[in-house]
């Protein structure tokens, strides 16, 4: 249902998109994963037709997004990345407004997100601009789908929203798909990847790998470890020393715990603890594990330099 083919696009010096490829069948949600600055929204911009690729081709529900855009625009439902509904216009008068333009009855939206529909409704007559940032949001879907389009485009939709209003939206995406709906989602929270059916892992208009949330232990270079200790002011001396560590190959804050990277296969949990031993650390306390890498872990790897490998600046994932 989605197609994108050596897409690339510049805006002046600046490379947009550099030959994204990706696919996404129907009934599947395909996350484009990265960070702010990956080329999420360009892509966006031009699968739903308001932007012209340089180069490459994109089909969407099986139209050509460059020579059959009418045909695309009557079966996306896009949502950008800023909310762009009507603040002036109530909850209710918004919805009446696209349902005129897709001339559609209101309640087909009830039919189609029904779940999503029951928790605004009570707030049909309050003005948008008077929504939390989670109403907004499932205001924007239920727009969205008025038409019953064949594919969503969603650039991420849960930025800035609560973690409730973030599970029940992620929930209404997976009934859509269930009943056969392209799902194309954005996100910039990588624990948002697992809830996807693939993904496509974007930094700076490159594709850095394609693959299945099932699948990422399976792509991560080396072996990854997991340390804890009781003295969390510990932690920044750990990573300083971790980072000398000529066999880390990334090591980074992972909550109130430490993920290491070490490309080799086969080093054990005790060979780490020698290492900090040997930095004049008691070790008595702290917990080596291996660990199984996660979309996050995946992402951080692949966008590590020789100075991030080193113990430099760690990669922006807001």
């Amino acid at each position: 249902m989605i197609s994108v083919e050596n897409i690339s696009k510049r805006w002046g010096d600046v490379v947009a998109l550099e030959s994204v490829s990706l696919e996404a069948g129907r009934g599947e949600i395909h996350g484009l994963i990265g960070a702010d600055g990956a080329g999420k929204s360009t892509l966006f911009e031009i699968l739903v037709t308001l932007v012209r690729a340089d180069s490459g081709r994109a089909y969407v529900g099986g139209y050509d997004v460059a020579r059959e855009w009418r045909a695309v625009r009557q079966n996306v439902g896009y949502m950008p990345s800023a909310f762009s509904l009507y603040g002036d216009l109530t909850v209710g008068e918004n919805l009446a407004f696209f349902a005129r333009i897709y001339r559609q009855p209101v309640k087909r939206v009830h039919e189609l997100v029904g779940d999503i529909w029951r928790q605004i409704e009570p707030f049909s007559s309050r003005p948008a601009s008077k929504l939390s940032g989670g109403m907004k949001q499932k205001l924007a879907l239920c727009c969205a789908m008025i038409h019953d389009p064949d594919v969503l485009m969603l650039d991420e939709p849960t930025t800035g929203v609560d973690p409730t209003s973030r599970s029940e939206f992620w929930e209404a995406l997976r009934g859509l798909a269930d009943r056969g709906k392209s799902v194309l989602v954005s996100t910039s929270y990588m624990d948002e990847a697992a809830k996807c059916d693939g993904m496509t892992l974007l930094h700076r208009g490159e594709v850095l790998d394609s693959l299945r949330p099932t699948d990422v232990e399976g792509h991560y270079r080396g072996t990854l470890y997991e340390i804890c200790t009781p003295d969390m002011t510990l932690n920044s001396r750990l990573l300083e020393l971790l980072r000398e560590w000529s066999l880390c190959r990334g090591c980074y804050s992972f909550g109130d715990r430490i993920h290491l990277g070490i490309a080799l296969e086969g080093i054990q949990t005790e060979t780490v603890q020698s290492y900090l031993r040997a930095q004049g650390v008691e070790t008595a306390s702290i917990g080596v594990r291996v660990a199984v890498p996660t979309v996050e872990d995946l992402f951080i790897q692949l966008t590590s330099t020789p100075e991030t490998e080193s113990g430099g600046p760690e990669p922006d994932l807001a």
